[in-house]
């Protein structure tokens, strides 16, 4: 006899098109025919999804989703929004494609929004597209290195910046990190990480002492030759982890002094994700040198970009360098439209009242469910940590992917992060209502409780 669940998807008028394509057996089999194995798949059972609206998803077999993870935090305004879509459609029936080296006018109207989105007087204002943020942290490190004549690169340890090679020497932990990866020039520093200090120690009595390894990294590994700091304003594949306030006030001063340059990766944090500031940097009152952004910046097209300052910007001259496909008509269009939209429909006031009611929420949860050991993070940025026992810490990894399948079950799509895997990732499209927080919260009580069972 099926359990009567008290969790229930809010009502959605869209009604998705017959789906007529392959079976999921088949999907499933040319994946693992033609597709390389080193592409990893969430749930046991995978999933096939074929339609999307908003802040849901349909399966082949018309199963409706709520998107809590916004397809790793890629979709800022909800799936196929219809002012993006009418845009694009609009655009690639002109024309789809012409690199850089010939002008066309979005890339310029995009560059100049996004420079009006910069803090004032930031110097914030001149931005190199890209097709991914892995692409865009490439191009923050080789432009901080010109700039600088410096070759080291601070990263912090449980940090994620992309998938290239370079890029994932920046990561400090074994996760993302191949045997091959070139780690010449770069060191990382202790994560600002509160829940599971390093040192042992408690916030603020600690002294923040986190933020000063950052400057004994500086002086014994690089010999005091940092071309540049790298750090994302809330971790997100490391679990939602939010430093204390004054973190990176304390850190920018340290790389500074020591002639580097700051790098803040929005990636994920960016575009008002974090609720109460349009950038996740700001809300913790610094100004970096580069901004990377990616995934958000263009709702799901394979785009990212650099913004820095002129001057920063200049070194790019030093030799030839264009890119084919970053800046292309369709990605720009949709950059552009996408960031309308935040603009138009109040995007960020919604993540941050939105995200306020969800936190509220799981706290509360957290009261009855002895599983979660924290809820942290800003807006619609938000981890839950889940541990076997909250005096020793001990990681509930099995316990969070039981979670995530059961959420599955239910209609509720989660990420998770952290080195251990063991905390839910909450990021969904921030056009996320309040009943469907509401739902989020009351599936995930459920779910914890059939797994408290379990254990």
């Amino acid at each position: 006899m099926a359990t009567q669940l008290r969790a229930s998807l809010p009502a959605c008028d869209h009604q998705p098109a017959p789906y007529a394509g392959p079976s999921k057996a088949e999907v499933l089999a040319l994946r693992q025919q033609y597709l390389t194995p080193g592409l990893i798949t969430y749930y046991r059972d995978p999933l096939l999804v074929v339609e999307g609206h908003m802040q849901y998803l349909w399966d082949e077999s018309g199963k409706r989703y709520l998107d809590g993870f916004a397809g790793i935090v890629t979709v800022a305004i909800g799936h196929c929004h219809p002012h993006v879509v009418a845009k694009v459609r609009e655009q690639a029936g002109k024309l789809q494609h012409v690199t850089t080296i010939y002008l066309h006018p979005t890339i310029g109207q995009f560059a100049k929004k996004l420079a009006e989105h910069m803090p004032t007087d930031s110097g914030l204002s001149v931005t190199y597209f890209t097709n991914s943020g892995s692409e865009a942290n490439e191009v923050a490190i080789l432009s901080a290195r010109e700039f600088t004549g410096n070759q080291e690169v601070v990263s912090l340890r449980n940090c994620y910046h992309g998938g290239t090679q370079g890029t994932m020497a920046l990561t400090a932990h074994s996760t993302w990190k191949f045997k091959s990866n070139p780690t010449v020039g770069v060191k990382n520093a202790l994560a600002p990480y509160c829940y599971r200090c390093p040192y042992g120690l408690e916030h603020p009595s600690c002294g923040l002492k986190c933020a000063y390894d950052v400057e004994n990294v500086i002086k014994y590994e690089t010999c005091g030759q940092i071309a540049c700091f790298i750090a994302e304003p809330i971790q997100g594949v490391g679990g939602a982890v939010t430093p204390p306030p004054e973190y990176f006030s304390i850190v920018y001063d340290i790389v500074r002094q020591a002639g580097g340059v700051c790098i803040a990766d929005e990636v994920q944090t960016g575009f008002g994700r974090t609720g109460e500031r349009f950038w996740g940097f700001q809300n913790w009152g610094v100004t970096p040198d580069l901004v990377t952004m990616a995934k958000g910046i263009g709702n799901g097209a394979p785009l990212g970009a650099c913004t820095t300052r002129p001057d920063i910007a200049a070194t790019m001259k030093n030799r030839v360098h264009f890119n084919t496909f970053g800046g292309n008509p369709i990605s720009m269009t949709q950059g552009l439209a996408t960031l309308e939209v935040i603009d138009r429909e109040n995007i960020q006031q919604n993540a941050k009242a939105v995200g306020g009611h969800l936190q509220h929420r799981l706290l509360e949860l957290q009261q009855r469910h002895a599983l979660i050991g924290e809820v942290r993070g800003l807006g619609l940025m938000l981890g839950v940590e889940l541990v076997r026992d909250r005096k020793t810490k001990e990681p509930a990894s099995t316990e969070t992917a039981d979670v995530l399948e059961k959420a599955k079950e239910r209609g509720l799509l989660l990420g998770k992060g952290g080195l251990f895997g063991n905390t839910i990732r909450l990021k969904p499209p921030m056009c996320l209502t309040k009943d469907d927080a509401d739902f989020i919260v009351d599936c995930l009580d459920e779910v914890l409780g059939e797994v408290d069972k379990i254990e």
